[in-house]
């Protein structure tokens, strides 16, 4: 309304300069909208991210069918995420020259076929090894997914091009990890693998129809001058931050099930329910960090952060309460994943040298803290038979003091 106003006056006092009514007349400028090959790959993402968290809502019912310890079976979220910490990179390095269509498709069908022998097993032993190899194929995605997207868009618009990619994770925890814990519910865990396994289906769809035939890494820099990006300190010291909040935001979330159904003491029942709160605020968190974090990422660490660390004590300390833990739980959701890809869409600007392999350091960076968050929580538990304490949400603000204190000198705005 303004703005045609302005225009109005213009053209009836000529005697007035054009450009004293250019503040009001002129339009903002719209950035072009993101490529449509962005939202398929988040597509494939949000299925590999249901099964990354699945086993958060599942860890009771698996446990008591393969005979083992709640805190032995959340070791197949750290299982899962060595797999990618260590896949990442070595994935990148491998699927470098491919095309990146054919690349990204191949992982797709190696990831659907673990969770097909997973679905299965009678073995935790085997189990365990197929979230291995699923974390593998997961790993090699992400690392070409990362720098597809970031190809896709110009230099200044990766944050927004990674909060579209992440996006898929954060609708995995909003509706795919909470559906996987009703449908363990309704039937049994292994129902939740066949569903991941056929969620598989449309996102290796996805992946052909929506990314070029012809794209791939080819005239990228050579491998030793990409590698040479991680003699950096600032590309080391973003990373280490994003580990050690990653940990921090998985060791407490892996165990949210055994906190809602002990302290809490809630039914079974609502464990979907505080998954999808949990889910929900991601989804937000990585919203505010795809619009701010090119342009405002100290701003969304020095309010996260601190946030953060209140967040995680105040969880353990108020875990017995529902009135505590169920607003809490779509914060603490929230504050994470937005620090969390802000420190990942750090990690790009830092790694722009390495564009084929910028996305393997962020996803092994990841995934080092989500495979470390678990284990270290896990050590607070008792035993099979004991009851279940929340001391194990108090390891991420241990984690959280690591890293936080290093974020303040990482962006440049």
């Amino acid at each position: 309304m303004r703005a045609s106003g302005g225009v109005g006056v213009v053209a009836e006092t000529e005697s007035v300069p054009v450009s004293h009514f250019a503040p009001e007349s002129r339009p903002m400028p719209v950035p072009p909208p993101l490529p449509l090959p962005l939202y398929l790959l988040a597509l494939a993402v949000f299925a590999m991210g249901t099964s990354e968290f699945m086993p958060a809502g599942l860890l009771p019912d698996l446990a008591a069918d393969l005979g083992v310890s709640v805190g032995t079976a959340g070791t197949l979220a750290s299982a899962f995420a060595l797999g990618m910490a260590a896949g990442a990179p070595l994935m990148a390095v491998w699927a470098r020259w491919w095309p990146r269509r054919a690349g990204l498709f191949g992982f797709v069908a190696v990831f659907a076929l673990a969770h097909a022998v997973g679905a299965l097993t009678g073995s935790f032993a085997v189990l365990f090894a197929t979230r291995v190899v699923a974390a593998l194929a997961n790993a090699g995605f992400l690392a070409l997914a990362v720098a597809t997207a970031a190809a896709l868009v110009a230099p200044d618009r990766k944050g927004r091009a990674l909060g579209v990619l992440l996006s898929g994770t954060t609708a995995a925890t909003v509706v795919g990890v909470p559906a996987g814990a009703l449908l363990g519910q309704l039937l049994d865990w292994r129902a939740a693998f066949w569903a991941v396994a056929a969620l598989c289906v449309p996102a290796a769809a996805g992946v052909l129809l929506g990314v070029p035939a012809g794209a791939d890494g080819s005239g990228a820099p050579p491998l030793r001058a990409e590698l040479a990006q991680l003699g950096r300190p600032r590309l080391w010291l973003t990373l280490l931050t994003a580990a050690l909040v990653n940990a921090a935001t998985f060791g407490a979330f892996t165990f949210l099930a055994p906190v809602v159904t002990g302290p809490a003491g809630l039914g079974r029942g609502w464990v979907p329910v505080v998954l999808v709160l949990f889910g929900a605020g991601t989804f937000l968190g990585v919203g505010v960090a795809g619009r701010l974090a090119d342009t405002r990422s100290r701003r969304v660490l020095a309010v996260g952060g601190p946030l953060l660390l209140l967040g995680w004590p105040a969880l353990a300390a108020g875990a017995g309460r529902p009135a505590v833990l169920l607003p809490l739980v779509p914060l603490l959701g929230a504050l994470s994943f937005a620090v969390g890809a802000t420190l990942i869409t750090r990690a790009l600007y830092e790694a722009s040298g390495a564009p084929t392999m910028a996305g393997g350091y962020a996803t092994a960076a990841l995934n080092l803290g989500a495979a470390a968050g678990p284990l270290l929580a896990a050590g607070t538990l008792p035993s099979a038979t004991g009851p279940f304490r929340s001391a194990a949400l108090l390891v991420g603000a241990a984690l959280l003091l690591g890293g936080l204190g290093r974020a303040w000198v990482l962006p440049r705005n």
